[in-house]
């Protein structure tokens, strides 16, 4: 239920479209569908659509496609919202429309998901045995493993379900990876992640083995090796502790994520990652800055205040 403000609004619009306009019963349909979602996306922030901001826009197309909404759906719902914005506008109901300077869908960045530090500890600790069997001992210490090298290192769910044997240098604190095109690099361990692959290389990983041999690191029972569906089985199973279900490529994102935030720069990450750009890499920038913002909104005591002199926004 729209609020009554975002009502009125809605309802005038709609009547500019439908008189002047002569808009087709189906477009109106269409319009009143994508302004409604806006107008309820905005009303959980406590906001109203002739006081929306750029930033609310962005952050709504931001949502549309973090719930995988294609670029032509999203497209049709920014051209809505443009529409009633230049209508506002002319209207002499708002002096400045949000829309302007928008990126078009086909030139957004979708930024990539990533769990909070606490998501990723609860995520880190939920691998417990299942059983005080030998079996599921050796499971429970693979398995966390796995998750600390995933957030470690920053690698990908294949790069882990073929690591080899041989490529972790434990004693120098790397691992070897061979990434897209065959293209190798050594990444860094913390000292977590290292803990946990000596465990599991002392008293997981022969139990799993069951004195067969194989060259890779990570096994399933009997040596056999790990799909990766079943890698992402487990990570989704382990991050339902912190209630948010994530898979290995999130975990990928918040180790990114969580470096650039304590000040990494984008050359090391680039590295570490194996991205071929840098341009790829320099996504996390906006996903760090995102999330400064929400933590200086939240926790400075000016940052959502107007100016007594000015009556103006905190914001500049």
């Amino acid at each position: 239920m729209a609020s009554p403000a975002n009502s009125r609004t809605l309802a005038a619009f709609l009547d500019y479209l439908r008189v002047e306009r002569g808009s087709a019963r189906l477009t109106i349909a269409a319009y009143t569908s994508d302004l409604g979602q806006f107008a309820e996306f905005l009303e959980r922030r406590n906001q109203i659509l002739s006081r929306a901001r750029r930033e609310d826009v962005r952050d709504f197309i931001q949502e549309l496609f973090s719930n995988q909404l294609d670029g032509r759906s999203v497209g049709r719902k920014l051209s809505a919202i443009r529409h009633l914005y230049r209508y506002l506008l002319l209207d002499g109901k708002i002096d400045k429309d949000p829309t302007l300077n928008i990126d078009s869908p086909k030139q957004w960045k979708v930024l990539p998901k990533s769990l909070s530090r606490d998501e990723v500890e609860t995520t880190l600790a939920a691998t417990k045995p299942r059983a005080e069997t030998a079996r599921a001992q050796a499971l429970a210490l693979r398995d966390r493993a796995m998750l600390e090298l995933f957030y470690a290192s920053g690698v990908r769910v294949s790069e882990v379900s073929d690591a080899r044997l041989e490529d972790l240098k434990l004693d120098m604190g790397y691992i070897l990876v061979r990434g897209k095109g065959d293209k190798e690099r050594m990444v860094p361990l913390g000292v977590p992640a290292q803990e946990s692959l000596q465990q599991y290389l002392k008293s997981g990983r022969e139990v799993l083995a069951r004195k067969k041999s194989s060259p890779l690191l990570f096994l399933a029972t009997g040596a056999h090796r790990l799909t990766r569906q079943r890698v992402w089985q487990m990570v989704r199973k382990a991050s339902m502790a912190s209630g948010r279900p994530a898979s290995p490529h999130m975990l990928r994102h918040s180790c990114a994520t969580h470096m650039v935030e304590n000040g990494a720069d984008l050359r090391t990450v680039q590295t570490i990652l194996g991205h071929a750009d840098i341009s790829t890499t320099q996504v996390y920038t906006h996903v760090a800055l995102d999330r400064l913002k929400s933590v200086y909104t939240k926790h400075h005591p000016r940052a959502g205040q107007r100016s007594r002199v000015t009556g103006q926004g905190s914001e500049s």
